[in-house]
C-alpha cells in the first residue's frame, strides 16, 4: 500500500467519524473472548457458509471451521487482497460473492 492510500484510509476514517465504530466489535467482545479462550462452541452453524480467504489477512484453518460451521459451501483461497479486499481487490471479492450467491440458487 503506497503513502497515498493510507492517507485516504485513514482520512476516510477520521472525517467521516468512523475510527471509533469500526473498532467496536473488538472492543465489545474482548471480553467474551478472554474468558472463553480455548473453549469449544457446541452449538455449529447450519446455515450456508461461504469463505474469501485474501492473501494478506487472518488465515482462517478449514479445520476450525468445519469444527463450527455444518455447512460450508464456499471457500476460495486468493492470492493478493487483504483485510480490506472490497479496495484492495474488488474484482475477486464480487467475483466470489457472486460465485457463493450461484450456488445457492
Amino acid at each position: 500500500m503506497d503513502p497515498d492510500e493510507l492517507l485516504t484510509i485513514a482520512s476516510l476514517f477520521w472525517f467521516t467519524n468512523t475510527s471509533a465504530s469500526s473498532a467496536r466489535f473488538y472492543f465489545e467482545n474482548r471480553d467474551w473472548f478472554a474468558t472463553h479462550q480455548g473453549e469449544s462452541v457446541n452449538a455449529r452453524t447450519s446455515v450456508p457458509i461461504g469463505l474469501a480467504s485474501f492473501a494478506y489477512d487472518f488465515k482462517a484453518i478449514r479445520r476450525f471451521a468445519e469444527r463450527d460451521h455444518g455447512n460450508i459451501v464456499h471457500w476460495n483461497d486468493y492470492d493478493r487482497g487483504g483485510h480490506w479486499a472490497a479496495h484492495d481487490a474488488s474484482d475477486l471479492l464480487i467475483g466470489d460473492i457472486r460465485e457463493f450467491f450461484g450456488k445457492l440458487a
